[in-house]
């Protein structure tokens, strides 16, 4: 009977995609979980065995001191092989540990006699682990993850042999990852606006789309915010254009600081015009937000120290923006298209921003209402 080939879903697996080289991708077309799959399934024509898995480190989490990580079971095939994915092990614990640590291959052919193996998953998973051979699998020279084959078919153990034909397979494995994992950062870059590191327009677009209709499905709102710099062009003309720059880029940094790992699309529409979308989030919120993204702004300092671009400090301060506000529920009407719906979304944001700005500016408007002037704003023109 042929074995069954498993991989940890797409959204668990994802903190696993974050590993960056600087090669040309080669295969962006393809995902990381079919790769891994086929992987296995080469592994296992090499060195016929019952069941097997991959585990790698999670990039996002790993230590310097690689004893204290953990391995994660991301891939897997034979009997009981789904109740492995997403399982953890600590990274000095067990053969795929030992490996791991060493990048080094390793046989063990009775388990029972070998002082590595950690029954605990065994045990777990309701699998009875006889023989097993391990491999390192690595990304350039650093050993990110271990394969490893269990229980030899048509016969009781795996040989050295076994071993040194994965070995040789070894190198296959890190390149067919490299390849996707290459492939997919170039695939993210395109999405990139190379200054501020926020999503470009054109993605924005994309992906204020997609949200847009998960939101309708599953009965959500969704939050546009339009942010503008006020008078930014008095940094250009001042300053220069190299210190403007390095502006929009420490901005850049403040958005992804204030959005972190929610679901928010944090974009820079262009210029010194920059995009918000908020799934899940009501008008009063996105206003609440909106006002700490404004009163960031105001307090942070700009070029205090050699920057990318700027080179010299500036120490720049009392830099404001204004902010344009509107929502799915509040603002559209039922029935609309997608496509409609993004782009009346981005209108009355807009439209809302240009009321901030022409009233006064350093506020946020909401669509559809009359500004109110803040304290801070009408406490500053008294001045």
């Amino acid at each position: 009977m042929s074995a069954t080939f498993h991989c940890l879903d797409a959204p668990r697996l994802q903190a696993f995609l974050e590993r960056r080289r600087a090669m040309p991708g080669l295969q962006p077309e393809m995902s990381l979980g079919d790769n891994l799959i086929e992987v296995l399934r080469k592994a296992s024509e090499f060195v016929p065995a019952s069941a097997g898995s991959i585990l790698l480190d999670n990039p996002v989490e790993k230590l310097p001191d690689r004893r204290q990580n953990t391995l994660t079971f991301i891939a897997a095939f034979g009997e009981a092989s789904e109740n492995l994915l997403g399982r953890r092990i600590p990274s000095d614990r067990g053969i795929a540990g030992h490996v791991y640590l060493t990048g080094t291959a390793y046989t063990a052919p009775d388990v029972r006699e070998d002082s590595f193996f950690y029954s605990e998953i065994d045990r777990g998973t309701q699998y009875t682990t006889e023989s097993l051979v391990a491999i390192p699998i690595r990304i350039g020279s650093e050993v990110c993850g271990v394969l490893e084959l269990i229980n030899r078919r048509n016969s009781r153990e795996f040989s050295e042999q076994d071993r040194h034909l994965l070995e040789i397979f070894a190198s296959y494995i890190s390149v067919s990852i490299q390849n996707v994992l290459d492939g997919r950062h170039a695939l993210e870059v395109a999405k990139r606006d190379n200054l501020t590191g926020l999503y470009n327009d054109r993605y924005l677009h994309i992906a204020l789309a997609q949200a847009i209709a998960a939101c309708l499905e599953d009965g959500r709102d969704l939050a546009v915010l339009f942010l503008d710099l006020d008078y930014f062009k008095r940094v250009n003309d001042t300053h220069g254009h190299l210190a403007g720059s390095q502006v929009l880029r420490e901005v850049g940094r403040l958005l992804r600081k204030q959005v972190g790992e929610s679901e928010t699309i944090a974009a820079r529409y262009g210029g010194d015009e920059f995009v918000l979308a908020l799934p899940g989030v009501s008008l009063s919120a996105a206003v609440a937000q909106a006002e700490q993204i404004r009163k960031q702004i105001v307090a942070s300092v700009y070029c205090a120290e050699p920057g990318e671009i700027q080179l010299e400090p500036l120490n720049l301060t009392g830099l404001t923006c204004s902010i344009g506000v509107a929502t799915l529920k509040r603002h559209l009407q039922r029935g609309m298209s997608l496509e409609h719906s993004k782009g009346a979304l981005l209108r009355l944001a807009d439209t809302a921003m240009y009321i901030a700005k022409e009233t006064g500016r350093n506020q946020t408007a909401v669509a559809g209402k009359p500004v109110r002037r803040s304290p801070e704003t009408l406490l500053a023109e008294r001045r």
